[in-house]
Formats: structure tokens, C-alpha cells, sequence
């Protein structure tokens, strides 16, 4: 059978300690990892092959980062801070594969969305914009 079960990936913050120790961000619910995309050049000219339009590769973005978090002001309040920090701080997601596989990249927390409904449990939704190339690493 393909696929992988996501239940357990961890998503893990960084101290910024020249020995970089990772904590794991507690009761992540939901999780979208960098959304990488890459912008195009249209090279198409009069003398391109059978006027099919041509393109090179360009620029690429890293994407953004989104969690939801089961919200608890305890846990989650330290991340408020990377809010207030300009400077990015490495992350890094933890897949729950056989080969232990992580994507680690510096990002800007961007938003810090807390709701607590009166009828429901309280959650938190984040976003980071990811700063530079993730480095994808396989095997523990």
C-alpha cells in the first residue's frame, strides 16, 4: 500500500544556540509544510519551434509553514516572541516515515491567530514565511 499515515510529524523550534537544540511545538492538530513554487521566464520568441511558447526557470520561493494548534497560553505564548523577532529562527518538521525524513528552514512567524469560542476548545492557527532553501535530510 503508498502513502504514509501523518499522524505524528512534530514541528520543532529552534533555541538559536550555536549547538542548535530543537523543541517540539506542543499539540500541533493540523500541519502544512513549506509550499515551495518557482517563478517562470517566458523566453518565447518569433523563431521559437511550431509557436509553442518557451520558458526557463526562475526565481524560487520557499512558501510558507501553517500549523493549528490546540491553544494553550502556556505553551504557545513563547512563540509570540518569534512574532516580535525581524530575524528568522530554524524550524524544522519531523516526519513520522521509516527514514526519519526532516525539512529544516529559517522563517518569520507571520501570523498568531488564538480563538476561544465558548462552545468549543480553544485553538491557535500560525503561519511562518519561510526564509531561503529548506534543507530536505533522509535517515536518522
Amino acid at each position: 500500500m503508498a502513502g504514509m499515515d501523518g499522524f505524528g510529524v512534530q514541528l520543532q523550534r529552534g533555541d538559536g544556540a550555536a549547538t542548535e537544540v530543537f523543541t517540539t511545538i506542543a499539540d500541533v492538530t493540523s500541519l502544512n509544510p513549506p509550499n515551495i513554487s518557482r517563478e517562470t521566464l517566458d523566453v518565447t520568441s518569433h523563431d521559437s519551434p511550431n509557436g509553442w511558447m518557451q520558458f526557463l526557470g526562475s526565481l524560487k520561493d520557499p512558501g510558507e509553514v501553517s500549523a493549528d494548534v490546540n491553544y494553550q497560553p502556556d505553551k504557545h505564548d513563547l512563540l509570540v516572541s518569534d512574532f516580535e523577532d525581524a530575524t528568522p529562527r530554524n524550524y524544522r518538521i519531523v516526519f513520522p516515515d521509516a527514514d526519519s525524513t526532516t525539512w529544516e528552514f529559517p522563517a518569520i512567524l507571520t501570523a498568531f491567530e488564538p480563538e476561544t469560542p465558548y462552545d468549543d476548545k480553544a485553538t491557535a492557527s500560525l503561519t511562518w514565511k519561510v526564509s531561503g532553501k529548506p534543507t530536505i535530510t533522509t535517515g536518522a
